[in-house]
């Protein structure tokens, strides 16, 4: 759909890679830029492609309180500590060793360990980060996006103030599974999808596994974008164009015929009070902590509000930049995409990386030591699995 006009058009291609991004906007906190909306994901997974390992989300610990405004990992790297309301430098009881720079799932369970305990600063859900004991010279030179993003968005010096912070929705590690070129597989056999690729946050390969490191989304893009690109190119020079279905645009014109119909005054429910409730339920029941009793709560009000975004209404007629038609269809998307996460975690009953059950911490290799596949059935996510192909080094308890 061309933004400018509004027109439906179809591009008939020998292959495609989606490189569209991940879905972080289902979070009411995230580092997520607008448009991550998990747009790529929900259209294959419509179709009938599984998504791979959705459970695993991963949350970085410092983002700008409300905003969720990403303050890198270096302003800890250089002599940063995280505060409760006492003033005291908790991380030292949960990682003695590495302290404020443990793996950021450790740092954002203790900070949510933190606020639960009610030593969130003033007794709400932040903490500081603080910088104010460095040379206020070196964070001007060393951090200055960092300076400059808490000018602008706090009103604060944070070589005069700490920094309110909290942890922040960050990274997709599931998405389309692909093979290590970037083709689209189906299934637990490796089947691939003739012509359709993905690279990127929106694709898992799985370098990943259920925690990323810092930098690695630089694998994700640069390495399997470039190896998908060449698969692709190398698809389309040995190929013909395959028939296009009789009506390809149907399915599209009918998405969007059916929420501008609702303007007309068939609508009863607004997008954006949808899109908060979703966002709120996420964050509260499947986000950094979870348990079977927030998950299973998330699932019916994420099927309650699928149904009633079958009801959701735009009041802008227009064709032209009709954004508030656009973020309709992209919380549709988000809804979708969030159902699969909360069911995958559901169902994992264990601890792994960034997810984290209370009513199974410990990790589980006998039972789950294997990728979760989600594919729509029937209007419902259907789960199945593959094994995970182990090389060289096998998985060990992680001790800091």
């Amino acid at each position: 759909m061309c933004i400018a006009t509004g027109e439906v058009s179809t591009f008939h291609a020998k292959a495609v890679l989606f490189a569209t991004g991940g879905c972080g906007r289902m979070y009411k906190i995230t580092s997520n830029a607008m448009t991550l909306t998990g747009d790529g994901m929900a259209v294959v997974y419509r179709r009938g492609v599984p998504l791979e390992d959705m459970e695993f989300f991963q949350f970085h610990p410092t983002g700008i309180y409300k905003m969720g405004i990403l303050i890198t990992e270096a302003a800890r790297g250089e002599g940063g500590v995280l505060r409760n309301r006492h003033g005291e430098r908790f991380m030292e009881r949960y990682a003695p060793t590495l302290k404020d720079l443990a793996p950021r799932d450790m740092v954002s369970r203790a900070m949510y360990q933190e606020i639960r305990s009610g030593r969130g600063i003033d007794g709400k859900d932040y903490l500081h980060l603080d910088l104010t004991h460095l040379d206020p010279a070196l964070v001007r030179k060393k951090l200055p996006d960092i300076t400059d993003f808490v000018r602008t968005y706090l009103g604060m010096d944070p070589t005069r103030e700490p920094i309110p912070t909290q942890p922040t929705a960050h990274y997709a590690m599931g998405g389309i599974p692909t093979n290590v070129d970037g083709r689209v597989i189906v299934d637990d056999r490796k089947t691939v999808l003739a012509g359709l690729y993905a690279a990127g946050e929106c694709a898992c390969v799985s370098v990943h596994g259920a925690n990323r490191l810092g930098t690695n989304s630089l694998v994700d893009i640069i390495v399997f974008g470039r190896r998908g690109g060449k698969a692709l190119a190398e698809f389309a020079r040995r190929t013909s164009l395959a028939p296009l279905p009789r009506e390809p645009e149907e399915e599209a014109r009918r998405q969007i015929a059916c929420l501008r119909g609702k303007a007309a005054g068939d609508g009863v429910e607004s997008v954006p009070a949808l899109c908060a409730e979703m966002q709120q339920v996420m964050m509260e029941d499947a986000s950094v902590f979870r348990e079977a009793k927030g998950l299973a709560r998330a699932l019916l009000k994420i099927g309650e509000l699928r149904r009633r975004y079958g009801k959701a209404r735009i009041e802008d007629e227009g064709v032209q930049f009709n954004t508030e038609l656009l973020e309709a269809l992209e919380v549709g998307y988000l809804l979708d995409l969030a159902e699969v996460v909360v069911a995958g975690a559901l169902a994992r009953q264990e601890s792994r990386g960034a997810h984290s059950r209370e009513d199974f911490p410990k990790r589980d290799d006998a039972q789950w030591l294997k990728h979760t596949l989600a594919r729509r059935v029937d209007g419902k996510v259907q789960l199945a699995y593959k094994p995970v192909a182990l090389a060289k080094f096998q998985p060990q308890e992680r001790t800091y």
